[in-house]
């Protein structure tokens, strides 16, 4: 089969796109029928050495963690799913090796949820880390109705998706991002504001009493930025920044969950989710795919197709 591969650590000039062995398919698990992989950061940083001290890495690796595909094939004890089914997932292994870059993967049903009928290939691909991620967030800092939520990084993968799913649970949501995302961010049902030098005083404008719940998705030291009009520290989570421990707050690391991808999966075919897909490129552009990433500019996810 054909993959992307990694021969060492390295940037995105060591992807390249080459013959790999067939995923062996373990019991628990499902051979998947790639249709599409999500880019996340994660991968270019897994893939530049930056997780060395938590993750075995086995080269040549196939990177890619998201996974948008049709059941090939079934391992041993899996009564879950059939052959033919449309399925996606977050399929993080415990070490790194064998991705969602390719046109087959293998991954347990533990990681896997049916795909959303409503999204396309490439949105389902670009839904189960952003999806999980700000799931997650949500649920340890318990935001809901009632609450204030602020979210750093609002315009990205994880952070327009955390912006609807607080939305949904009947939050008023305040979003950072440049000017150039603030209709986007309204078209969610969010209150745009511009990240940066005097951030704290622009929310006041929009709260005056401050915010109840503080999502960071985007680091760059906004934990800090926003402590000033934060009422509940403890209602503080971030996915980048460990100086949410700090100032009273969580760091999370999201964990593949088929039960919350079902839930997402709900979600979206109740038309209360959607995914923004702004590049879909290639398998073979990867290098491409992870320069973007890189950059910091996506409004919403970049997804290879297979």
């Amino acid at each position: 089969m054909k993959a992307i591969t990694q021969a060492g650590y390295g940037g995105p000039d060591q992807l390249t796109l080459s013959e790999h062995p067939e995923p062996k398919v373990g019991p628990g698990e499902v051979l998947i029928e790639v249709r599409a992989a999500g880019v996340n950061p994660v991968d270019w940083k897994l893939g530049a050495g930056y997780l060395d001290p938590l993750m075995e890495v086995r080269f040549p690796l196939v990177p890619g963690w998201d996974v948008a595909g049709v059941v090939a094939a079934l391992g041993p004890d899996v009564p879950e799913f059939a052959v033919g089914d449309e399925v996606y997932g977050y399929i993080r292994k415990d070490s790194a090796h064998l991705g969602a870059y390719a046109e087959r993967v293998s991954a347990s049903v533990r990681m896997l949820a049916r795909k959303p009928a409503s999204l396309s290939w490439a949105q389902a691909a670009g839904l189960p880390l952003a999806g999980l991620t700000s799931l997650q967030s949500i649920d340890r800092v318990k935001a809901g109705a009632g609450d204030t939520v602020l979210v750093h990084g609002a315009s990205g993968g994880v952070g327009s998706v955390g912006v609807q799913l607080a939305v949904a649970r009947g939050a008023r949501v305040i979003g950072t991002a440049s000017e150039r995302n603030h209709e986007f961010l309204r078209s969610l049902g969010a209150e745009p504001v511009t990240y940066g030098d005097g951030l704290a005083d622009r929310v006041r404008e929009l709260a005056p009493d401050g915010v109840d719940v503080v999502l960071d998705f985007v680091g760059g030291g906004a934990v800090h930025d926003s402590a000033g009009v934060h009422r509940s520290p403890g209602r503080l989570v971030s996915v980048v920044d460990g100086d949410a421990i700090e100032l009273g707050g969580q760091q999370l690391w999201a964990r593949p969950d088929a039960a919350r991808l079902t839930e997402l999966a709900r979600l979206a075919d109740e038309g209360k989710l959607t995914v923004h897909v702004e590049h879909e490129l290639p398998l073979a552009e990867a290098r491409r795919a992870w320069e973007l990433s890189q950059e910091g500019r996506t409004r919403g996810k970049i997804v290879l197709t297979v």
